[in-house]
Parts: structure tokens; C-alpha cells; sequence
């Protein structure tokens, strides 16, 4: 028996997949022998979707329980680790800790 390589999958490919398990119509068995995939990834994919499609009928309209990051404080931590990290970037042979013979 030889292994098959791993495919990546189209999105559309999903898409048609996915749906085909809620139908009902054909067991799981058919549809990874018909689209030729294994059982367990289509089952992933039917999960992913379900949890895809429970995300898109939240509560449309109500106001996010989650705050905005504080972009600007995020920013400027940023920067002044940048600005530490070039300042430290040649300070052990500034120093002579490295490259110097000994």
C-alpha cells in the first residue's frame, strides 16, 4: 500500500465538502471515497464550518464585549524595545566580551 502525499485544499473545495455532510443524503464513508479525502478531515472540516457558521448569526448589531487594544501604548512599547535592541545590538564587542583574542 503506498502513502499519498498531504494536499492542501482549495477553500472552494471545503465549501463544497462541508455542506455535503449535512445533507444526509450519503455516508461518511461515500463522501471521502467520492471526494477523495480521508473521513476524519472531513469531519474536521464539517466542525470548522459549524463553528464558522455559529460565529456569523451572533448577536448582529449588539456593541463588542471586548476593548480595543490601547494601540498607542502598544506602539510606543514597541518602539522603545526596538530602540533598546539597537542599542544593545553591538555591545558585547563594543565591550570586547566577544572577538577579542585571548
Amino acid at each position: 500500500m503506498t502513502r499519498k502525499t498531504r494536499q492542501t485544499q482549495s477553500s472552494a473545495f471545503i465549501a463544497k465538502v462541508a455542506p455535503a455532510t449535512n445533507k444526509g443524503e450519503r455516508t461518511l464513508a461515500q463522501l471521502a471515497q467520492q471526494f477523495d479525502t480521508h473521513p476524519n478531515q472531513i469531519m474536521e472540516w464539517k466542525r470548522q464550518s459549524q463553528e464558522r457558521a455559529a460565529d456569523g448569526f451572533g448577536a448582529a448589531g449588539a456593541p463588542s464585549t471586548e476593548r480595543p487594544a490601547d494601540l498607542m501604548a502598544l506602539h510606543a512599547k514597541i518602539g522603545s524595545l526596538t530602540q533598546a535592541n539597537d542599542f544593545l545590538d553591538g555591545a558585547p564587542t563594543k565591550a570586547g566580551w566577544l572577538g577579542a583574542k585571548r
